[in-house]
């Protein structure tokens, strides 16, 4: 049983997905702002509701904020259902990013972008803890899922289905801009300390980078997952917008 204790996260996963919700634990000494939020929804979906000390709350999930909801899992997608739902799609591929606040940060880009998809392997990957879940804010609901047995071949799959794979790394071939993000794309991310494993590199159809002038070595893989998802969004509206001029024409 997973438990979820930040309030926003909490709200987004009552709105959204409620049947995941068994049962909500709340500070009995708390009764306003976001806590009477989460209490009204509570109710309205018809949830069974509990008032407990705070202490209570604690044993459940030491980083709550005034409130705990136990959940059932997250059902993973199948890849075949992910592909289906999107005729342009944008997938996200994890190559063993194992610490859960970085997957939870690049779900919650990869929603906020639009993105149709995550896929994890199902060996050395964080997968979808609370952790996860509570660092999303809510994205996860949004977000399909799928995790896949070997990223590679499934790499493969993407290629014969007709999209691009563009891997991001430091030392890339070029800039991450520099890259046509209009078509079915896969963004490729690599581990945190490792980066992307020879195999997968190679299967990339390009490697890009990040241009840097500070002093720091690298950006996090959830940041530079940002970068590289909002170059995707900037591409995309340039597209709809010149589309809209040229038939208004």
């Amino acid at each position: 049983m997973e438990t979820i204790g930040r309030l926003n996260a909490l709200l987004e996963v009552l709105k959204s997905s409620p049947l995941r919700v068994n049962k909500v634990f709340v500070d009995r000494d708390k009764r306003f702002g976001k806590i009477h939020e989460v209490v009204l929804e509570v109710r309205r979906q018809k949830i069974p509701l509990v008032f407990v000390p705070r202490d209570k709350l604690a044993e459940l999930d030491r980083n709550h904020q005034g409130a705990v909801a136990l959940l059932s899992a997250k059902e993973f997608s199948s890849l075949e259902e992910i592909l289906s739902s999107a005729p342009n799609p944008v997938l996200v591929l994890l190559d063993e990013v194992e610490d859960p606040q970085n997957l939870g940060a690049i779900m919650r880009s990869a929603e906020a972008a639009g993105a149709d998809g995550v896929l994890l392997p199902e060996r050395r990957s964080a997968t979808l803890t609370d952790s996860v879940l509570s660092v999303s804010a809510g994205a996860s609901e949004h977000l399909r899922v799928a995790r896949v047995k070997n990223l590679a071949q499934t790499m493969d799959r993407l290629k014969e289905s007709g999209f691009w794979l563009v891997g991001a790394e430091k030392d890339g071939q070029g800039l991450f801009y520099e890259f046509d993000y209009t078509t079915a794309v896969g963004l490729v991310f690599g581990s945190e300390g490792k980066g992307l494993r020879p195999l997968i590199r190679q299967k990339c159809d390009r490697v890009l980078s990040i241009p840097q002038r500070g002093r720091v070595n690298s950006l996090n893989v959830a940041s530079a997952a940002s970068v590289f998802l909002f170059e995707v969004v900037r591409q995309r509206l340039a597209r709809e917008l010149q589309k809209k001029e040229s038939e208004g024409r």
